[in-house]
């Protein structure tokens, strides 16, 4: 089954929109970037300023709703200075930064649901508390994305720091059958590294082998390039599921980045392209499973498992076979079979 058709399992994320979030730019140079030069204004850690825009004149009426209802979105601090623009509007920016060009990228959508109401920011705390805290509020499939995050949200409520150059968004799924929400995080991780590998295919420009850590990083060389946060509640008979991604794009530090990777392997030119693939549902994570496995780290790999035997802890070497039928990894070790979960 070809991919471009098959990467909607389960949500309404597209291989295409990938493509499009790594393709936003005219570049001289073999870069991933998706900056634009222009200004925007910088905001304390209280304020929240935000530009909202719509596919269709549905979603723009949806933003315009949100906009005058100034207390419809919700965010961490109640307290918190909201500035809500419409991206048609011509917005005051004093400030010379670079930021995301939505323009391009509104124009380059061709999906049914993904992206097509897009929440921009500059600065925020995350862009996943901008999405779970007002799932409610917005179609599925809504995205938004902040050039730069400074409480940026990861698995065991750590909080990360992400600087200018890294591509960060959030969006919204919503599933019936809890069996498949632990693999949605799998399928999000599978269209970023296959997004990735199209587009430098496209592009003549050599292969960047991103491969998946289980659960949920992104690994470049060695090094964590950036990872996914899918996180669920459970209302009307439905979950609703808030998924991030990071990804490092033109950020060297503290680990690498994609530009890094190209500048050290490829002296070609990355040119413009308006291409999307198209996407069709499929049921079930079969029929990506084998693809899956080519893209992580894992198979075959030994690791020790820590068992608690009353007072004691008890190692266990295993060998990682894959993942379970829910969703699990799942190891081999010389007398039994062990599950590990994923803390979803």
């Amino acid at each position: 089954m070809p991919l471009a058709n098959s990467l909607r399992l389960l949500s309404p994320l597209s291989f295409g929109s990938l493509q499009k979030l790594l393709h936003i730019a005219q570049l001289n140079k073999p870069r991933l970037s998706l900056f634009t030069s222009t200004s925007v204004t910088d905001c304390g850690d209280s304020s929240y300023a935000l530009v909202l825009c719509g596919k269709s004149s549905a979603e723009i009426e949806i933003a315009k709703s949100l906009k005058h209802n100034n207390n419809t979105l919700k965010f961490p601090d109640n307290n918190a200075n909201v500035s809500i623009t419409l991206h048609s509007e011509k917005i005051d920016k004093p400030v010379n930064e670079e930021t995301f060009d939505i323009g391009l990228f509104m124009n380059s959508l061709s999906t049914n649901q993904f992206g097509r109401l897009f929440i921009w920011s500059h600065r925020l705390t995350s862009t996943h508390d901008i999405v779970s805290l007002n799932f409610s509020q917005l179609p599925i499939g809504s995205v938004c994305l902040a050039d730069v995050q400074f409480k940026g949200r990861g698995r065991s409520k750590n909080v990360w720091e992400s600087p200018k150059g890294c591509l960060m968004f959030s969006f919204t799924i919503q599933v019936e059958d809890g069996r498949t929400v632990p693999f949605l995080q799998y399928v999000v991780s599978l269209a970023v590294t296959e997004a990735i590998k199209d587009v430098c295919h496209k592009n003549g420009l050599p292969n960047l082998n991103v491969k998946i850590k289980w659960p949920n990083d992104l690994y470049l060389n060695g090094l964590k390039v950036g990872g996914i946060l899918c996180t669920s509640t459970y209302k009307s008979k439905k979950f609703n599921v808030s998924a991030g991604i990071g990804l490092n794009i033109d950020n060297e530090n503290p680990t690498t980045c994609l530009n890094s990777a190209l500048r050290e392997s490829s002296s070609g030119r990355w040119p413009k392209s308006n291409s999307v693939g198209s996407s069709n549902p499929v049921d079930g994570f079969q029929p990506l499973e084998e693809l899956y496995y080519e893209a992580w780290l894992h198979s075959g790999q030994r690791v020790i498992v820590e068992e608690k035997n009353g007072d004691q802890v008890v190692e266990n070497v295993v060998t990682i076979q894959g993942l379970s039928s829910s969703g699990f990894l799942s190891a081999v070790g010389d007398y039994s079979e062990a599950t590990v979960s994923s803390n979803i």
